[in-house]
C-alpha cells in the first residue's frame, strides 16, 4: 500500500494545539507502565489520571478529554471497569483508544479487544503482530513482542481501520497510520526505545490524547507518533544506554518544539 510521509509542519501544528489545550487523559493502562505513561503525558503538557474502579471509571471517562484502554495487565474485574468507561466515553462523545497488548497470544484480552471493536474506538495502536492478530490474519507475536514488521502489517492495518472505523497505527522502525484509505508513514526514533519499559504503551496514551484535538484525526494520530519518534532520536544522542535514555526521553518531550531534529 502506498503511503505518504508525515510532514514536520503537521507535527509542529499538532504539538502546538496539544500544549495549548492540555488534554485531560483517562489512562486505564497496565500496572507496569503507569508511572512512565503519566510522566510522558506530563512532559508533553497533558494532564493524566489513572482511575480504575468501575463506578469511578465510568464517571471520570465522561469528564476526561480522552480515554486509553490498554490490556497489558487485564483481569476480569478490570475488564468490567474498562467496559463501563468505554460506554461512558461513548455516551459523552469522548474519543477512546485501544492498545491491544499481546492480543492473539492470550484468550481473555483477545476476546475483550475483539468484542470492543464494535464500540467505535477513535484509534487503535499496536505493534505489527498485535494489529495482524486483531485483524484476524495471524495469531499474534511472542507475548508482548512482535514477530512481524510494521511494513508487513500494512494490509492488516488498513483492513482493521475499515472494519472498526478507527484510525489504526502500527508501530515499528517506521510507523504506519491509516484510516483505511489514506496511509501516512512516520520515520525516525531510536532502537533504545525498545530497551526501556513502556514507550509503546506511553505512545498509546499520547495517541489517545491527540485524538482529542480538532482537525484531521489521521494527521493528529500520526503526529503523536512523530512526536515520540523525534523525542527518541534526541534522547538517544544524549544517552549511551537504557538507564540514561529514559530521563533524556522525558526531557526531550518537555523541550520538543515539533521541528525536524538533525
Amino acid at each position: 500500500m502506498p503511503s505518504d510521509l508525515l510532514s514536520p509542519a503537521h507535527i509542529a501544528h499538532a504539538l502546538h494545539q496539544f500544549r495549548t489545550r492540555s488534554p485531560l487523559v483517562h489512562c486505564m493502562t497496565n500496572d507496569v507502565v503507569q508511572t512512565f505513561t503519566a510522566n510522558v503525558l506530563l512532559a508533553l503538557g497533558a494532564s493524566p489520571a489513572m482511575v480504575i474502579d468501575p463506578e469511578e471509571a465510568a464517571e471520570f471517562a465522561a469528564i476526561a478529554d480522552a480515554l486509553l484502554i490498554n490490556v497489558g495487565t487485564l483481569t476480569a474485574d478490570r475488564a468490567v471497569a474498562m467496559q463501563a468507561a468505554i460506554g461512558s466515553a461513548i455516551n459523552a462523545g469522548k474519543p477512546w483508544t485501544l492498545d491491544p497488548v499481546a492480543v492473539g497470544a492470550l484468550s481473555l484480552r483477545t476476546r475483550f479487544c475483539q468484542q470492543n471493536l464494535e464500540r467505535q474506538p477513535a484509534a487503535i495502536r499496536g505493534n505489527a503482530s498485535e494489529i495482524m492478530a486483531l485483524a484476524g490474519v495471524s495469531r499474534g507475536g511472542r507475548g508482548v513482542d512482535t514477530t512481524d514488521t510494521a511494513a508487513a502489517a500494512i494490509p492488516a492495518t488498513q483492513k482493521l481501520a475499515q472494519q472498526s472505523g478507527a484510525i489504526v497505527a502500527v508501530t515499528g522502525d517506521v510507523d504506519y497510520v491509516t484510516d483505511g484509505e489514506r496511509t501516512l508513514a512516520v520515520a525516525g526514533g531510536s532502537p533504545l526505545m525498545t530497551r526501556v519499559v513502556g514507550t509503546g504503551c506511553a505512545l498509546s496514551a499520547v495517541v489517545a490524547a491527540f485524538c482529542a484535538l480538532p482537525g484531521d484525526r489521521l494527521i493528529n494520530v500520526a503526529a503523536a507518533c512523530g512526536v515520540m519518534k523525534q523525542a527518541g532520536e534526541i534522547a538517544a544522542r544524549n544517552g549511551n544506554g537504557p538507564g540514561a535514555f529514559e530521563p533524556a526521553f522525558l526531557d526531550a518531550l518537555y523541550t520538543l518544539n515539533g521541528e525536524v531534529q538533525s
